[in-house]
């Protein structure tokens, strides 16, 4: 399919969007220009995407964790940044538990002549592509999107896989880590729900450093309370390589750009992390990971998608499938459970597997 400008719509968090990827790498392949609409969370994601021409900002008041009023006005912002770039179709991404409908309304009503979608419910005239999936069975997130581009008439170039991927080259972050060859640790979490027990990422550290890691503790702006804890827990020893004293942790909470924050994750031999945006960046940069996931939605979908990985966290839990925010079971026993001993082996497990790989 040959295009022009091509809206691609993924107005979610940072991994919503890097799971995007691949459908985004089709549409470019077809498409003149891609234009891609995400949201404050998922903005800095979107331009590490490759295809992406330019990235438009709208708060979806359906889908941002903390929503504006959908008030004229700001219905007005979309509808004219949309006539703006002026797409001949647009792709209206979604997960499997989001309605595309008030997106598409919208689009339409901005004059975008064709829309797709996924779509379960019956759209009307809203739709031009509806596409329709069996949502009892769980699909990568990333494969599913993928299958809307290919309804729309996009697929992806000869030799692209469809992995995740960012742009390239990344920030130059030597001055962080020192040379590559560490473990990342990344606590933190946007719900609650995911989250392991703040006192199990310290003893983690603590004990890879005691197997001889060096360690980054990566974090955003908001998380540094919890990052100084997690890295502070216990005095670390001192590494030395080429004349440089490089400390065993390293807290970056808050000292990083996303960008950067992907060159961190890339320098790494392993990424330990939770069920939340950088898992998914490491698994654009190539970096194993140990994925402690509560199972509130379904690992099938949100797993780290096409790296080599260890899933931690029991997937039968009573919390399956409750896409909570805040654990609905006292003791939050999927992650609880999870011994930090089990962690550091897992870490060993996938470092000797990148060694293979690379």
């Amino acid at each position: 399919m040959t295009a022009g400008t091509v809206l691609v719509v993924r107005p979610d968090s940072a991994g919503d969007v890097l799971l995007a990827g691949p459908a985004v790498r089709a549409v470019a392949e077809g498409a003149r220009q891609v234009v891609l609409l995400a949201g404050p969370h998922g903005r800095a994601a979107a331009e590490l995407l490759p295809g992406v021409s330019r990235v438009v900002e709208w708060r979806t008041p359906w889908i941002d964790p903390s929503p504006p009023p959908m008030t004229g006005p700001h219905a007005l912002r979309l509808m004219r940044a949309v006539q703006e770039a002026a797409p001949e179709l647009a792709l209206v991404l979604t997960s499997f538990h989001q309605s595309p409908l008030p997106m598409a309304l919208l689009l339409r009503l901005a004059g975008t002549p064709r829309i797709a979608a996924i779509c379960a419910d019956y759209p009307g005239s809203l739709l031009d592509v509806r596409h329709v999936v069996d949502e009892d069975v769980d699909v990568p997130e990333a494969e599913r999107m993928l299958g809307l581009a290919r309804a729309a008439g996009f697929e992806l170039p000869p030799g692209d896989a469809g992995a995740l991927a960012v742009r390239r080259p990344l920030p130059e972050v030597g001055h962080l880590t020192g040379p590559p060859g560490y473990v990342v640790v990344h606590p933190g979490v946007s719900a609650p729900a995911r989250a392991w027990p703040a006192e199990n990422w310290t003893r983690t550290v603590h004990d890879l450093v005691r197997a001889g890691w060096r360690v980054m503790v990566t974090g955003g702006p908001g998380e540094r309370a919890l990052t100084a804890r997690v890295a502070g827990g216990r005095p670390a020893p001192e590494v030395v390589d080429g004349g440089h004293v490089w400390e065993s942790v390293a807290d970056l909470g808050g000292r990083t750009t996303f960008a950067e924050l992907a060159a961190v994750l890339a320098g790494a031999s392993v990424v330990v992390v939770a069920n939340t945006g950088p898992a998914h960046l490491a698994a654009a940069v190539g970096t194993p990971v140990v994925s402690l996931f509560a199972p509130v939605v379904p690992a099938a979908r949100w797993a780290p998608y096409g790296v080599p990985a260890v899933l931690l966290g029991d997937q039968d839990a009573p919390c399956r499938g409750s896409r909570a925010r805040v654990c609905p079971v006292p003791g939050h026993p999927c992650l609880s459970s999870v011994p930090v001993a089990r962690v550091v082996e897992a870490v060993n497990h996938l470092a000797s597997v990148k060694e293979v790989v690379h």
